[in-house]
C-alpha cells in the first residue's frame, strides 16, 4: 500500500489561503491599496531621497536578501538608514552595544539623523510597496527571513514558504516581541487563521503602531 507523503511545515497552510479566489482577492487588496498609495507619496520619497543623498555618503536604498514564496530568493527593498561604515562606529561606542542590542534605535550610533527618523516611524520600509506591486511581497504576512533565519527557525513556522512575506503582519502589531517562540506563534498563527478580515485589521493597527498610538 502506498502512504502519502508526510507533510512538510513549510508547505502546509490554511485552507482558505490555499482557495484560488482567496488569493486572488489578497491580490486585488495589495494592488488596490499600494498603487494609490505610491501616487501619493511619489513626492515624499523624491524628497526623503534626496535627504538620504544630503545627509551622508552611499545609495539611497538599501538592498536585503531574503527568502520569499516556495523558498525564492529576492532583494526586499528599504531606505538607507545607516552610516556605510556604520559598524565602525558602533565598534567604536562599545559602551552602546547593549542599547543597540536591545533595540534603542536613539543610542544607535550607525544609524544616520535622516535614518534615526525614518526608523521612529517605519518610514525606511516604504520602498517595499515596489515589493508588492512586483508580487515578491504581500502588504500583510510573516517578516521576511534571510535564508541563515531560515535555517535557523524558519522551519517552526508553519507554512512560512507557502505565503509572501508581508509589508506588515501578526507578529509587528503585536508587540515585537524578542522571543523567538512568540515570534513563530503568531506568524504561524496568521497563516493559519488567514482572511481579509484579518488582513484589514493588522493594517489599520499597523498605522497607530507606526505612530506610537494605540488601537
Amino acid at each position: 500500500m502506498i502512504q502519502a507523503p508526510a507533510t512538510n511545515k513549510l508547505d502546509s497552510f490554511s485552507p482558505t489561503m490555499a482557495r484560488r479566489m482567496n488569493r486572488l482577492v489578497k491580490l486585488g487588496l495589495d494592488y488596490a491599496l499600494t498603487l494609490p498609495t505610491l501616487i501619493l507619496i511619489a513626492p515624499l520619497l523624491l524628497v526623503f531621497a534626496v535627504l538620504i543623498r544630503l545627509d551622508s555618503p552611499g545609495p539611497v536604498l538599501y538592498r536585503r536578501r531574503v527568502v520569499g514564496r516556495n523558498g525564492r530568493e529576492f532583494d526586499a527593498y528599504k531606505f538607507r538608514t545607516m552610516y556605510i561604515d556604520g559598524n565602525d562606529r558602533l565598534i567604536a561606542n562599545r559602551s552602546q552595544w547593549m542599547e543597540v542590542l536591545q533595540g534603542d534605535i536613539e543610542s544607535d550610533p550607525r544609524l544616520t539623523r535622516v535614518g534615526r527618523f525614518l526608523r521612529r516611524y517605519g518610514l525606511d520600509e516604504l520602498p517595499r510597496l515596489f515589493n508588492v506591486l512586483n508580487r515578491t511581497m504581500s502588504l500583510v504576512g510573516p517578516r521576511m527571513m534571510t535564508r541563515a533565519e531560515l535555517l535557523k527557525f524558519g522551519h517552526r513556522i508553519d507554512g512560512y514558504c507557502s505565503v509572501q512575506p508581508g509589508l506588515t503582519g501578526l507578529w509587528q502589531v503585536s508587540g515585537h516581541s524578542r522571543r523567538v517562540d512568540d515570534r513563530i506563534e503568531l506568524e504561524s498563527r496568521y497563516v493559519r487563521d488567514w482572511s481579509i478580515g484579518l488582513d484589514l485589521h493588522i493594517l489599520v493597527q499597523s498605522v497607530f503602531v507606526a505612530f506610537g498610538a494605540t488601537a
